[in-house]
């Protein structure tokens, strides 16, 4: 009886000394001593890392119910989506956008502001419409909330995370993703009925080539004719349109994603709707300076609605001809004979 304990102890010893010892066998590196088990795992984590290896196609696994993409394991394409979305991104807007800043401090310090060459006449004339400003400051005032609360998508946790803490953050944030939702809409209208209402002014002309070979009346004194958009206010309004458009298209296939045909096609958008959102950012930032402190005399066509004579004639001298055609001014206001 005794004998028998002894043996039954002794052989409890021996498998627990076995279970000890194995774990450290099964640690070897696979390649002192590779098994298939080792080989098909290094397999699957290749795989799980960048799909099939040699195909780089999506990894899937086994499903039982209807829907194809649940089958998705990995999708190879999102790493190269979140490098961009992570680091390209980044660098994108912060060349747009402060590379704009830097030329526009620049150009203030060479240039200086743009003044009225022969001072202020005391006379006005109408340059917007009220319909035209309502347009112009609901676009204007959309595109503000948007692109801010846009930039925080994209650097508000490298940017304000550190310095308003994560529940200020994250409160923030849920309110920025709502007013850029629900204004989104706002916005396209304005789009329409700014691309509406100005699309007779923006038709590019030969006028517009001589406008720019002469500077445009931002380098040096020389004032070029120009209707009731020039050259610059051209190519303004029609990167708003075509960088609007890609936004607004974008941006609904992102509101709306069941629409946009799989997780390929949202990256591919999300991608599209960063970078014409930074691009025209930094456009919309040389617009802001030449309209309020870049220019003497710009910022009144958008709030009051009226420009000085001088003004107009200095930098719209055929529009101010065409108003007098129309009868809205008096000859003697640009120089003309009276009747």
């Amino acid at each position: 009886m005794r004998c028998s304990l002894r043996s039954l102890v002794a052989a409890f010893a021996v498998v627990l000394a076995l279970f000890a010892v194995a774990p450290a066998f099964a640690q070897q590196p696979s390649s002192v001593n590779p098994t298939a088990s080792s080989v098909q795992e290094r397999q699957l984590m290749d795989a799980l890392r960048a799909g099939t290896p040699g195909t780089g196609t999506t990894l899937h696994g086994r499903i039982t119910i209807p829907d194809a993409n649940a089958s998705n394991l990995i999708q190879p394409q999102g790493q190269a989506w979140r490098s961009v979305h992570q680091g390209l991104m980044h660098w994108i807007g912060a060349i747009a956008i402060l590379g704009m800043l830097a030329l526009l401090v620049l150009f203030y310090l060479i240039r200086g502001r743009i003044r009225i060459e022969h001072g202020l006449s005391g006379i006005r004339i109408l340059r917007f419409s009220t319909l035209e400003r309502m347009i112009h400051w609901m676009v204007a005032g959309c595109f503000i909330i948007l692109g801010l609360s846009g930039l925080n998508v994209t650097v508000g946790k490298i940017l304000l995370l550190p310095l308003i803490g994560e529940d200020a953050f994250a409160a923030m944030s849920q309110w920025a993703k709502y007013a850029h939702n629900y204004l989104a809409w706002p916005f396209m209208l304005g789009l329409a009925c700014m691309f509406l209402v100005w699309i007779v002014h923006n038709i590019p002309s030969r006028l517009d080539l001589d406008w720019i070979r002469r500077g445009g009346g931002l380098v040096g004194s020389d004032h070029p004719p120009a209707r009731k958009f020039n050259a610059g206010q051209k190519g303004i309004f029609w990167t708003v349109m075509i960088g609007g458009a890609a936004l607004s298209v974008s941006g609904i296939y992102l509101l709306f994603p069941f629409a946009s045909g799989g997780v390929l096609a949202m990256q591919f958008w999300n991608i599209v709707h960063g970078i014409a959102g930074v691009l025209l950012i930094a456009v919309i930032l040389a617009h802001v300076y030449i309209g309020t402190v870049g220019m003497e005399g710009a910022s009144e066509a958008m709030t009051s609605g009226e420009v000085d004579l001088n003004w107009a004639k200095e930098h719209h001298s055929l529009w101010v001809e065409e108003e007098v055609a129309k009868g809205t001014m008096h000859p003697h206001a640009v120089g003309q004979p009276a009747e």
